[in-house]
């Protein structure tokens, strides 16, 4: 054979497992092979049923130090996006959710926010000697997010907060805001010019230092909404930790916890949360509603999948009350980078209606969703929203 038909060949091999052509393995090659086989083949490390492959299942049973070596050979044969696969599919797939639970895999595995959803899913059935591990493993994923995210987020929240207020004596030409004083004296235009006279300048004023703008954070910590939730916890801290917004945190299924006393430590914030459960989505905005003392200053964002359980006509008129008052209101149906494949449908429409689109939002898009949530403009869905 040629070398593209050996490479081919290999290729075919490593994909489908004894199954494919045959063809000498390496003995990196094989190291992969045997990790592929112990997740995607019936027979492989672990134990499984032997023989066949024809139909794939995979096994790792029950023995933590063979599911620790098995991790530890993942992060040798592949690179950290195919673990983070593959660690997921071993979650799904062999039930490691519950060996998760033994402390020394934790530090064998490669920690992505998929990771922390399982973790705190377990959090209530989780033994103490796995608790501090698993701490340690959710904050390792926290401090990345923080140090991806924070520093855009301050940004450009701050920078919304300080031109949303107008002025007509704008001090620096950069403070003016053309698109509104080109609409402010479009009375003036001079069509043999083809150009605007601005008799009267818009600009944005600067404010002096102090809590200005409150933002409340309502969290769907129903089971499909565990990446939300991790997402919406460093992102509600980032904001709190700002001294010109002053943010809440409410974490929601049938109950209603408000964690707003936590965010200074996002992982405290996650292990306040409990995912699962139903969903009671009108007695989290009654709840932030109490929260809001000043509409017009105020930005509600909602983050959930709108399977509403509660009652549904009072959800819809809590919205539009808010709206009435002059909070902003956003919804979204999922904060993460999978998009939202399951939602409400229905709740969705019936809130545009009230002219709140509902749209899943992903983490690099929510810190300029909140910049023109803050300033007041229209929010709508970002161009590479997923779907």
């Amino acid at each position: 054979m040629t070398t593209e038909e050996t490479e081919r060949a290999r290729r075919w091999r490593l994909v489908l497992g004894e199954d494919g052509p045959e063809t000498a393995l390496s003995s990196t090659d094989q190291g992969m092979d045997s990790a592929l086989a112990a997740l995607y083949d019936r027979s492989g490390p672990g134990g499984g049923e032997s023989g066949g492959t024809s139909e794939r299942s995979g096994g790792l049973g029950p023995s933590v130090p063979r599911v620790n070596r098995w991790l530890g050979d993942i992060r040798t044969y592949f690179p950290s996006s195919v673990v983070r696969i593959m660690q997921k599919d071993a979650m799904d797939r062999l039930g490691l959710h519950r060996m998760l639970l033994e402390p020394e895999l934790m530090e064998a595995v490669e920690p992505d926010v998929h990771l922390v959803g399982t973790l705190l899913s377990l959090n209530s059935v989780m033994p103490d000697r796995a608790r501090e591990s698993a701490r340690a493993v959710v904050r390792r994923v926290v401090d990345d997010l923080e140090r991806r995210l924070a520093q855009r987020t301050r940004s450009l929240v701050q920078g919304a907060i300080d031109r949303s207020t107008r002025t007509h004596r704008p001090r620096r030409v950069a403070d003016i805001d053309w698109n509104a004083t080109i609409r402010r004296n479009l009375a003036h235009y001079l069509p043999e010019h083809r150009t605007v006279v601005p008799r009267t300048l818009v600009g944005h004023g600067r404010r002096s230092r102090g809590v200005h703008k409150d933002v409340v954070l309502a969290v769907d910590q129903s089971g499909s909404m565990a990446e939300s939730v991790v997402y919406a916890s460093v992102f509600g801290a980032v904001l709190a930790s700002m001294r010109s917004v002053s943010t809440s945190l409410v974490a929601f299924d049938t109950a209603v916890a408000d964690l707003t006393d936590h965010l200074s430590d996002p992982v405290e914030v996650l292990f306040g949360t409990q995912l699962g459960g139903g969903t009671d989505i009108n007695r989290a905005i009654g709840y932030c509603q109490g929260l809001i003392t000043r509409p017009t200053e105020s930005t509600f964002v909602l983050v959930s999948d709108l399977c509403e359980g509660g009652v549904r006509e009072q959800m819809l008129r809590r919205v539009a009350q808010m709206k009435a008052a002059g909070t902003q209101v956003v919804v979204l149906l999922a904060l993460s980078d999978e998009g939202a494949p399951f939602y409400d449908h229905g709740n969705a429409v019936a809130l545009a209606e009230l002219g709140v689109p509902a749209f899943a939002c992903t983490p690099e898009a929510f810190p300029e969703l909140m910049a023109a949530a803050l300033r007041g403009d229209p929010v709508t869905a970002p161009a590479d929203a997923p779907t």
